[in-house]
């Protein structure tokens, strides 16, 4: 066989059934308006919630890392690339999060990755909500545990499965979720979760990658929007989102930390994060701290554009967060929606089966504290118009 003709065979048959990826161009800074493929746009699917890549606190701390400590690490963490600067962007993850220690990867992809199969192993049962993260679903795979998915956010299913696992006799039951579902935006009821996993005797896991700097008090994410600080035993999140940054983590208690640091194989073999994006890391903890203006302000932008869509005549379905799809139904509709948005400078990406249901086709938008009242209303207008030329309202 000629490898190169099946990669191309297999890229030419996603090409036709339009379900490749087409990398775009971003020219400078995750910006709220910024060029995307020469063409000036609103930017309207960033995960840069906060807009704190682009923050001077944050720009300053990577600049004084890179000449405090250098470009690179030199190691992995588990032999040389443990710095100081590593192990004070975990004690602030800590402290932010509220538990006893947090143990930082180098992608929230890592994170997951790396902890649920060393979590979850012979002997034990992984209980996955159907809609969780890739991550989630490639580091079950990797697991050695039976696994059982449940219905999605559905608790009498969840109850059936645990009550069915109770009398099996596992030795760890583990039940996974992520904190909010980043297709439909909405949030996991993790305060119901926490109550039938405990009942039965299991540990709860949840991955908070969407729920970080938006959802809870300063932005401490899905366990402090319940109230739940001392709950619940994993969480896991990113730097990637509202954050601004880049790098995953892992938090809960220091015998967590310590098994992890030791288990992890994403953390053990692969190269430690460099200065500059540590530091950075550090200082939008550090912001988020200080004052949670930023967080309000997203969700102050966030009714505003919902409220904005619905006036129009879009469904936004079941979202919670600012995370708002624009619900359209059909692939090809959703492709060329999205393409006259562009055209119409707003930039905000179809998501088409198999990421979601045949008949769940729908443009993703992502609203960010950045996004100035000029951005919101030009932006509707043009939904609006790409909306009424394509009979979508």
């Amino acid at each position: 066989m000629n490898l190169d003709a099946y990669l191309e065979s297999e890229v030419n048959s996603l090409r036709e059934k339009g379900l490749d990826w087409k990398l775009r161009r971003l020219a400078g800074g995750s910006r709220p308006r910024c060029n995307v493929d020469g063409k000036d746009v609103i930017m309207f699917c960033s995960n840069n919630y906060l807009g704190l890549s682009e923050h001077k606190a944050l720009k300053k701390a990577a600049i004084a890392a890179v000449r405090s400590h250098g470009a690179g690490s030199g190691s992995v963490r588990a032999i040389a690339g443990t710095m100081d600067l590593h192990l004070e962007l975990e004690k602030a993850i800590a402290r932010f999060k509220r538990t006893q220690a947090a143990l930082y990867f180098q992608t929230g992809f890592a994170a997951n990755q790396g902890s649920v199969p060393q979590l979850g192993v012979e002997g034990d049962l992984l209980i996955s909500d159907e809609l969780n993260h890739g991550s989630i679903i490639d580091g079950v795979r990797l697991s050695k545990a039976e696994r059982a998915i449940y219905k999605h956010k559905d608790m009498s299913d969840l109850e059936r499965i645990l009550k069915e696992a109770s009398s099996k006799g596992y030795k760890k039951i583990w039940v996974i979720t992520d904190g909010v579902f980043s297709m439909d935006g909405d949030i996991a009821p993790l305060d119901e979760i926490e109550k039938l996993a405990h009942s039965h005797g299991a540990f709860v896991y949840v991955d908070d990658a969407h729920g970080d700097g938006v959802l809870g008090e300063h932005g401490r994410g899905i366990v402090s929007h319940f109230g739940l600080e001392g709950k619940i035993e994993v969480e896991m999140g990113t730097f990637s989102k509202a954050f601004g940054v880049v790098g995953g983590y892992v938090a809960g208690s220091q015998a967590l930390y310590d098994f992890l640091q030791n288990k992890a194989r994403s953390f053990l073999l692969s190269g430690s994060a460099p200065p500059a994006t540590v530091a950075a890391c550090k200082a939008a903890i550090e912001l988020l701290e200080k004052d949670d203006r930023l967080v309000r302000k997203l969700w102050r932008n966030a009714k505003k554009w919902k409220r904005g869509l619905k006036k129009l005549g879009f469904d936004i379905g079941e979202s919670q967060t600012p995370i708002t799809p624009v619900m359209l139904g059909e692939s090809k509709l959703a492709q060329e929606f999205s393409r006259q948005l562009f055209e119409e400078g707003v930039f905000a990406l179809p998501i088409v089966y198999p990421m979601v249901a045949k008949d769940k086709a729908r443009i993703r938008t992502m609203i960010t504290a950045a996004h100035k009242k000029e951005d919101i209303e030009d932006a509707l207008a043009a939904f609006e118009r790409v909306g009424r030329r394509l009979k979508a309202i």
